[in-house]
């Protein structure tokens, strides 16, 4: 055992910088997977607990005020039931802020669906006017325990009592309203009531939500919300970013096994002479393959501990949503488990593909076999290369070329080895342009409008439209409307628009069919063709109210609002069923280098408090954090390809010494010998570089498409990178190589090759 200690140490000291690429690879990949790990614990455990602890409803059914829910709580699967609330919409006014909410009048605290308190306290008699808020709606208000908020259009005010955390729907401004608990006495203009259901068995969420609403009677509801569409809107944003560190992070271990195993048959390569040397001096096969598995676990010992250390002590200060992540994290019951076992887990399998190299190591022979030793290296020269030098091209390119690919499958293996980290590469850049895109082109990414306007009651459209045009910054308005409607089945609730004129269509930003012109027509999300196992140029029908509507779905739009379960036509198609109908939002689409902030806040100023607005929200403002991620797994990556090309240099040396002597006998300098191998390394990298490419973007496109349907948004939304950025990777990377490979190159044609074993083999 002490002289196997002592060959791996003298190894380790030869091979220093290889063994530094092996621990940063190892660190890197294990730390991503952590990351990862904090982050789908981030995103399912902190719903979850607050769900079990308010023990939460599994359904919400908001209703008009005089239905009558009483026999709610006799419907088979039922636990119990929350509520009745009387319930009021209102917008309240904050430290310059403004949000549109629900006031839900409770006299007690809730048993079913209780909020559970951050700060200040419940509600009390003595206090009419207190409110607790929830806690995302209270960072978008800047509010906490003693804030004053006033409500739009009254001169009424009420005093934040306290915060707390909900298991429902999280507050998005224009989109999902914000949870406010009042008394009764401050809810003073009830227009309707939601009371919530706690099943016995979670799982038949859809067959509650059809009994609540056969036995309600589907004119009386008005919106379903389940528990789960509140779990997937509260992960939606940590889970991508789960999603993208764990598939970066397995593919890179992945990687970095072949890159290892590689590397370990190389120097097995090189070294032939020294195995040969320890087998003649007694070294056992078992204690040669001992001495290669030793010094890899070693490194992957280090990396993986000093990844755990690092992402521990270190990681919860990595600004924004990952540092919350971990610090989230290292407070669940499951995470020293994780601690343990990712690292443990990656260094067993680097193990287990070094084992396969090791164990070639220990059958090496003590004496080379003669005849397998006079075998030419490279072979004749093809036709091509000899047609290339009739054409008086650079011997050294020629040659490189040739000593690249001479042989098929050595040359083929170092290849797909290489091209591996260059392909996720390819897919990492490919998630950084599809958030490029979502940024600097959101109209081609479903969100042609920069702003959401809503109007007061008092505000006629005519008046609206005056107001909204004056703007010079604001290119074109669109009059909509968006309700809540029942499925078939009555299973849920989607989101039905109408927005835009058949004079004025709005701009759907469309994946597949056509734009809807003529009446009945539509366009769905990819959410809501999921959700009701249809396609485009079929028939739906749904229950607005107690108002049936039936459309047309002629294309499929990028939805990235609802989950997608949205259904769009046009305000004169809602026109038709009502021809009362008024719109109740604008969406405003501004000339280009307009500040939508800045015009929002120009417009509730001019407005004066008549309608607000909104500028839309970019799903990708959440993903921020990917960006630094992609940058991380592309280092991360980057140092395996390192390590490949390392690989493939060192192979490409020690193929080289039989040639040398022929090389200088026909002329060649040594510089023009260092060029014969940069080139050949120069074209291994460029061949990987094409394969990579070739198979990756489309494999990026699918992968990021896939992710858009199954959040709800669609397919249609990859963006590849640019053919400048991939021009600039290949230019990176076959410099790169090439700078890689000429100082070895360079010491190698300058050294007279050994007639040794080691030469010949």
């Amino acid at each position: 055992m002490r002289a196997t200690l002592r060959r791996a140490h003298s190894d380790l000291r030869t091979h220093r910088g290889e063994a530094l690429f092996l621990v940063l690879a190892t660190a890197g990949i294990v730390t991503s997977l952590l990351l990862a790990t904090a982050l789908f614990g981030y995103a399912t455990n902190p719903w979850q607990r607050v769900f079990t602890k308010a023990h939460g409803a599994h359904v919400w059914l908001h209703t008009g005020a005089g239905a009558d829910t009483g026999n709610l709580a006799a419907l088979d699967g039922v636990e119990s039931v929350a509520g009745p609330y009387p319930t009021e919409s209102a917008t309240l006014r904050a430290n310059g802020a403004r949000a549109f909410v629900e006031l839900r009048a409770t006299s007690g605290r809730p048993s079913v669906g209780r909020p559970l308190l951050t700060s200040g306290h419940w509600l009390r008699a003595t206090d009419p006017g207190g409110v607790v808020l929830d806690s995302r709606l209270a960072r978008a208000l800047l509010a906490g325990p003693g804030d004053t908020l006033s409500l739009s259009g009254t001169a009424r005010t009420l005093t934040v009592v306290g915060v707390a955390e909900s298991a429902e729907a999280p507050f998005v401004p224009g989109e999902q309203p914000g949870l406010v608990w009042a008394l009764p006495s401050a809810v003073r203009d009830p227009g309707g009531q939601v009371v919530g259901l706690r099943l016995k068995d979670p799982e038949d969420t859809d067959y509650a939500v059809q009994r609540a609403v056969t036995a309600l009677g589907a004119g009386a509801v008005g919106e379903v919300s389940t528990w789960k569409q509140a779990r997937t809107r509260a992960q939606e944003d940590t889970r991508l970013l789960g999603q993208v560190l764990g598939l970066f992070g397995v593919a890179a271990l992945i990687a970095a096994g072949f890159a290892v195993h590689g590397a370990i048959g190389t120097r097995i390569r090189d070294q032939l002479r020294d195995i040969a040397v320890l087998k003649a001096i007694g070294f056992t096969p078992g204690q040669v393959t001992r001495v290669f598995l030793l010094q890899h676990i070693l490194y992957a010992l280090l990396g993986a501990i000093a990844a755990a250390a690092l992402t521990w002590e270190a990681g919860r200060l990595i600004p924004g949503r990952l540092g919350d992540a971990v610090d989230v994290w290292q407070g669940l019951p499951g995470h020293s488990v994780a601690l343990t076992v990712v690292p443990v887990g990656t260094v067993l399998f680097i193990a287990a593909t070094t084992a396969l190299a090791a164990w070639r190591a220990g059958r090496v022979a003590a004496v080379p076999a003669g005849p397998r030793a006079a075998a030419p290296h490279g072979g004749r020269l093809s036709a091509l290369s000899r047609a290339a030098l009739g054409l008086r091209l650079p011997p050294a390119l020629v040659l490189g070329w040739h000593r690249a690919f001479a042989h098929r499958q050595r040359s083929l293996t170092s290849v797909v080895r290489l091209a591996l980290p260059l392909l996720l590469i390819v897919v990492a850049m490919s998630a950084w342009a599809t958030l490029d895109r979502f940024h600097s082109s959101p109209e081609r990414s479903g969100m042609p409008a920069a702003l959401t306007a809503h109007p007061g009651e008092d505000l006629g459209d005519a008046a609206a439209r005056s107001l909204l045009d004056h703007d010079s910054r604001v290119a074109a308005v669109y009059p909509g409307v968006e309700v809540a409607a029942l499925v078939p089945g009555q299973t849920a609730t989607i989101a039905l628009r109408g927005l835009g004129t058949r004079a004025q269509p709005y701009p759907y930003t469309l994946a597949e069919g056509r734009a809807a012109r003529g009446s009945d027509e539509a366009v769905a999300g990819q959410g809501l063709l999921d959700l009701l196992h249809v396609r485009v140029g079929d028939w739906v029908r749904m229950t607005v109210g107690d108002q049936p509507q039936v459309l047309h779905i002629v294309g499929r739009s990028i939805e990235p609002e609802n989950a997608g379960r949205v259904i769009s036509t046009s305000l004169d198609t809602l026109r038709e069923n009502d021809p009362g109908l008024r719109p109740g939002l604008y969406q405003l689409r501004l000339r280009p280098g307009a500040d939508p902030r800045e015009v929002a806040a120009d417009l509730s100023a001019a407005a004066r408090g008549r309608f607000d607005v909104y500028a839309v929200t970019n799903p990708a403002d959440g993903l921020s954090a990917l960006r630094g991620v992609v940058v991380g797994l592309i280092v991360v990556l980057v140092l395996i390809a390192v390590i490949e090309l390392l690989t493939a240099i060192g192979g490409t040396l020690r193929e080289a010494e039989r040639d040398l002597l022929a090389l200088r006998a026909v002329g060649l300098s040594p510089r023009q010998i260092t060029a014969v191998t940069v080139t050949a390394t120069g074209c291994t990298a460029l061949a990987a570089l094409l394969a990579g490419a070739a198979l990756g973007l489309p494999l990026a496109r699918w992968l990021i498409d896939a992710q858009g349907r199954s959040s709800g948004i669609g397919g249609g939304i990859a963006q590849v990178p640019s053919t400048g950025l991939l021009i600039l990777l290949g230019a990176v990377t076959v410099l790169g190589a090439a700078a890689v490979a000429a100082l070895p190159a360079s010491r190698a044609s300058r050294h007279r090759p050994a007639d040794t074993v080691a030469a010949v083999l």
